[in-house]
Protein backbone atom coordinates (compact mmCIF):
# COMPACT_ATOMS: atom_id res chain seq x y z
CA UNK A 1 0.00 0.00 0.00
CA UNK A 2 2.89 2.37 1.22
CA UNK A 3 4.63 1.85 -2.56
CA UNK A 4 1.17 2.77 -4.13
CA UNK A 5 1.07 6.03 -2.34
CA UNK A 6 4.10 6.41 -2.76
CA UNK A 7 3.70 6.03 -6.74
CA UNK A 8 0.22 7.99 -6.72
CA UNK A 9 2.26 10.85 -5.09
CA UNK A 10 5.12 10.58 -7.64
CA UNK A 11 2.34 11.16 -10.25
CA UNK A 12 0.72 14.66 -8.33
CA UNK A 13 -2.23 12.85 -7.08
CA UNK A 14 -1.16 13.77 -4.06
CA UNK A 15 0.78 16.59 -2.88
CA UNK A 16 3.79 16.38 -0.92
CA UNK A 17 3.68 17.65 2.67
CA UNK A 18 5.06 20.83 2.87
CA UNK A 19 7.82 21.05 6.02
CA UNK A 20 7.05 23.84 8.35
CA UNK A 21 9.44 26.79 8.99
CA UNK A 22 12.16 26.17 11.53
CA UNK A 23 13.00 28.11 14.45
CA UNK A 24 15.98 29.77 13.18
CA UNK A 25 14.23 30.94 9.91
CA UNK A 26 11.29 31.87 11.82
CA UNK A 27 13.89 34.28 13.72
CA UNK A 28 15.38 35.41 10.75
CA UNK A 29 12.14 36.63 8.99
CA UNK A 30 11.02 38.21 12.58
CA UNK A 31 14.33 40.00 12.31
CA UNK A 32 14.59 41.46 9.17
CA UNK A 33 10.99 42.64 10.15
CA UNK A 34 12.27 44.50 12.92
CA UNK A 35 14.99 46.10 11.18
CA UNK A 36 13.13 47.24 8.30
CA UNK A 37 10.13 48.66 10.92
CA UNK A 38 13.20 50.67 12.69
CA UNK A 39 14.85 51.64 9.68
CA UNK A 40 11.45 53.11 8.00
CA UNK A 41 10.72 54.70 11.66
CA UNK A 42 13.83 56.45 12.40
CA UNK A 43 13.72 57.92 8.59
CA UNK A 44 10.41 59.01 8.91
CA UNK A 45 11.35 60.82 11.90
CA UNK A 46 14.16 62.41 11.03
CA UNK A 47 12.87 63.53 8.20
CA UNK A 48 9.39 65.32 10.14
CA UNK A 49 11.72 66.87 12.08
CA UNK A 50 13.74 68.16 9.41
CA UNK A 51 10.52 70.89 9.20
CA UNK A 52 8.45 70.28 12.73
CA UNK A 53 10.01 71.96 15.77
CA UNK A 54 10.86 68.55 18.18
CA UNK A 55 8.07 68.76 20.81
CA UNK A 56 10.13 66.59 23.41
CA UNK A 57 12.63 64.26 24.31
CA UNK A 58 13.00 61.28 26.43
CA UNK A 59 15.60 63.49 28.78
CA UNK A 60 12.44 65.46 29.16
CA UNK A 61 9.66 62.87 29.80
CA UNK A 62 11.75 61.45 32.49
CA UNK A 63 13.39 64.66 34.05
CA UNK A 64 11.94 65.01 37.71
CA UNK A 65 12.26 68.87 38.04
CA UNK A 66 9.74 69.44 35.80
CA UNK A 67 10.38 71.16 32.19
CA UNK A 68 10.86 74.84 31.05
CA UNK A 69 11.56 75.35 27.02
CA UNK A 70 10.76 77.23 24.45
CA UNK A 71 10.96 76.77 21.11
CA UNK A 72 12.38 80.11 18.77
CA UNK A 73 13.80 79.73 15.42
CA UNK A 74 17.78 80.10 14.37
CA UNK A 75 16.61 83.18 13.33
CA UNK A 76 15.56 84.38 16.72
CA UNK A 77 19.15 83.30 18.45
CA UNK A 78 21.68 85.60 18.45
CA UNK A 79 24.90 84.68 16.77
CA UNK A 80 26.80 85.29 19.41
CA UNK A 81 25.54 81.61 20.50
CA UNK A 82 25.72 79.93 17.59
CA UNK A 83 29.87 80.72 17.76
CA UNK A 84 29.87 80.05 21.16
CA UNK A 85 28.23 76.57 21.06
CA UNK A 86 30.75 75.56 18.46
CA UNK A 87 33.61 76.91 20.43
CA UNK A 88 33.11 75.21 23.52
CA UNK A 89 31.14 71.99 22.43
CA UNK A 90 32.46 71.61 18.07
CA UNK A 91 35.09 73.84 17.03
CA UNK A 92 34.87 71.26 13.64
CA UNK A 93 31.54 71.69 13.25
CA UNK A 94 31.76 72.94 9.24
CA UNK A 95 34.36 70.31 8.80
CA UNK A 96 33.31 67.00 9.90
CA UNK A 97 30.49 64.68 8.69
CA UNK A 98 29.07 64.01 11.92
CA UNK A 99 32.28 62.38 13.44
CA UNK A 100 35.73 63.97 14.51
CA UNK A 101 37.96 61.02 14.21
CA UNK A 102 40.72 62.95 15.95
CA UNK A 103 38.76 64.36 19.10
CA UNK A 104 37.45 60.82 19.71
CA UNK A 105 40.97 59.37 19.38
CA UNK A 106 42.36 62.33 21.84
CA UNK A 107 39.42 61.58 24.28
CA UNK A 108 40.18 57.67 24.08
CA UNK A 109 43.84 58.21 24.92
CA UNK A 110 42.80 60.28 28.23
CA UNK A 111 40.44 58.20 29.78
CA UNK A 112 43.08 55.03 28.72
CA UNK A 113 44.43 57.50 31.29
CA UNK A 114 41.72 57.03 34.29
CA UNK A 115 40.16 59.66 35.90
CA UNK A 116 36.96 61.50 34.77
CA UNK A 117 35.99 60.06 31.51
CA UNK A 118 35.97 62.50 28.94
CA UNK A 119 33.54 62.06 25.48
CA UNK A 120 34.58 63.05 22.05
CA UNK A 121 30.85 63.71 21.07
CA UNK A 122 30.34 66.25 18.37
CA UNK A 123 27.62 68.67 18.27
CA UNK A 124 25.75 66.53 15.18
CA UNK A 125 26.36 63.23 17.66
CA UNK A 126 24.79 64.99 20.97
CA UNK A 127 21.97 65.98 18.95
CA UNK A 128 21.31 62.72 17.55
CA UNK A 129 21.43 61.53 21.46
CA UNK A 130 19.10 63.94 22.64
CA UNK A 131 16.36 64.16 19.62
CA UNK A 132 15.99 60.12 19.21
CA UNK A 133 17.93 58.40 22.54
CA UNK A 134 18.14 58.24 26.36
CA UNK A 135 20.86 59.48 28.27
CA UNK A 136 24.03 57.22 29.46
CA UNK A 137 26.43 54.87 27.64
CA UNK A 138 26.37 51.15 26.35
CA UNK A 139 26.81 49.97 23.14
CA UNK A 140 23.85 49.95 21.77
CA UNK A 141 23.00 53.57 22.49
CA UNK A 142 26.51 54.56 20.59
CA UNK A 143 25.26 52.35 17.64
CA UNK A 144 21.82 54.37 17.52
CA UNK A 145 23.57 57.84 18.12
CA UNK A 146 26.16 56.83 15.05
CA UNK A 147 23.10 56.08 12.54
CA UNK A 148 20.93 58.95 13.80
CA UNK A 149 23.93 61.20 13.58
CA UNK A 150 24.20 59.70 9.67
CA UNK A 151 20.53 60.32 8.79
CA UNK A 152 20.60 63.93 10.54
CA UNK A 153 23.83 65.11 8.74
CA UNK A 154 22.30 63.61 5.59
CA UNK A 155 18.63 64.89 5.74
CA UNK A 156 18.83 68.19 8.12
CA UNK A 157 22.44 69.43 7.07
CA UNK A 158 24.25 72.12 9.31
CA UNK A 159 21.76 74.83 10.21
CA UNK A 160 18.70 72.29 11.16
CA UNK A 161 21.14 70.37 13.43
CA UNK A 162 22.11 73.82 15.06
CA UNK A 163 19.03 74.83 15.23
CA UNK A 164 18.14 71.54 16.80
CA UNK A 165 20.62 71.52 19.10
CA UNK A 166 20.17 74.85 20.53
CA UNK A 167 16.58 74.21 21.30
CA UNK A 168 17.13 70.72 22.89
CA UNK A 169 20.62 71.38 24.78
CA UNK A 170 19.53 71.03 28.43
CA UNK A 171 20.88 74.64 30.10
CA UNK A 172 20.00 74.08 33.86
CA UNK A 173 18.01 72.14 36.03
CA UNK A 174 15.03 71.11 34.30
CA UNK A 175 15.52 73.67 31.53
CA UNK A 176 16.01 73.01 28.19
CA UNK A 177 17.09 75.05 24.79
CA UNK A 178 18.91 78.75 25.16
CA UNK A 179 15.70 80.75 24.79
CA UNK A 180 14.48 79.58 28.62
CA UNK A 181 18.40 79.37 29.44
CA UNK A 182 18.80 83.39 28.04
CA UNK A 183 15.06 84.10 30.30
CA UNK A 184 16.12 81.91 33.06
CA UNK A 185 19.47 83.44 33.41
CA UNK A 186 19.42 86.88 32.05
CA UNK A 187 15.97 87.96 31.81
CA UNK A 188 16.05 88.59 28.33
CA UNK A 189 15.57 86.62 24.94
CA UNK A 190 18.30 84.63 23.27
CA UNK A 191 18.19 86.88 20.47
CA UNK A 192 19.58 89.56 22.90
CA UNK A 193 22.70 87.42 24.45
CA UNK A 194 26.28 89.60 24.45
CA UNK A 195 29.16 87.17 23.73
CA UNK A 196 30.28 86.91 27.25
CA UNK A 197 26.51 85.53 28.13
CA UNK A 198 26.62 83.04 25.50
CA UNK A 199 29.62 81.75 26.15
CA UNK A 200 28.69 81.20 30.14
CA UNK A 201 25.54 79.10 29.32
CA UNK A 202 28.00 77.37 26.52
CA UNK A 203 30.29 76.12 29.03
CA UNK A 204 27.73 74.88 30.88
CA UNK A 205 26.24 72.86 28.58
CA UNK A 206 28.32 69.49 28.71
CA UNK A 207 27.04 69.45 32.61
CA UNK A 208 24.03 72.42 33.30
CA UNK A 209 22.87 70.88 36.27
CA UNK A 210 26.45 71.32 38.06
CA UNK A 211 27.51 74.05 36.40
CA UNK A 212 26.30 77.79 37.30
CA UNK A 213 25.76 80.21 34.70
CA UNK A 214 25.54 83.04 36.69
CA UNK A 215 27.81 83.77 39.27
CA UNK A 216 30.00 81.16 37.75
CA UNK A 217 33.62 80.59 39.46
CA UNK A 218 36.42 77.75 38.89
CA UNK A 219 36.70 75.92 36.11
CA UNK A 220 33.17 77.04 34.51
CA UNK A 221 34.06 80.57 34.70
CA UNK A 222 37.41 80.13 33.33
CA UNK A 223 35.89 77.74 30.74
CA UNK A 224 33.31 80.52 29.89
CA UNK A 225 36.12 83.31 29.38
CA UNK A 226 38.07 81.66 27.05
CA UNK A 227 34.74 80.12 24.92
CA UNK A 228 34.41 83.93 24.65
CA UNK A 229 37.99 84.86 23.32
CA UNK A 230 37.32 82.18 20.76
CA UNK A 231 33.97 83.57 19.31
CA UNK A 232 35.33 85.97 17.22
CA UNK A 233 38.24 83.22 15.45
CA UNK A 234 34.72 80.57 15.01
CA UNK A 235 32.73 83.25 13.37
CA UNK A 236 35.49 84.20 10.83
CA UNK A 237 36.58 80.71 10.13
CA UNK A 238 34.03 77.72 11.23
CA UNK A 239 30.37 79.19 11.61
CA UNK A 240 29.80 79.54 7.88
CA UNK A 241 27.79 76.30 7.16
CA UNK A 242 25.00 77.72 9.35
CA UNK A 243 24.38 80.94 7.73
CA UNK A 244 25.59 80.28 4.06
Amino acid sequence: MDDELKQLRNEGYFPARRRRPGLLYQSAWLLTRLVAAFLFLSVTMVVVYRFVPVPVTLTMIFDPNGITKEWVPLSRIDRNMVDAAIAGEDGKFCEHHGFDQEAILKAWERNQQGGRIRGGSTISQQTAKNVFLWQGGGYLRKALEAWFTVLIETIWGKRRIMEVYLNVAETGIGTYGVEAGAQRYYRKSAAQLSRVEAARIAAAFPQPKVRAVTGATGFTRRHGNVIAKRVTTVRADYDTCVYQ
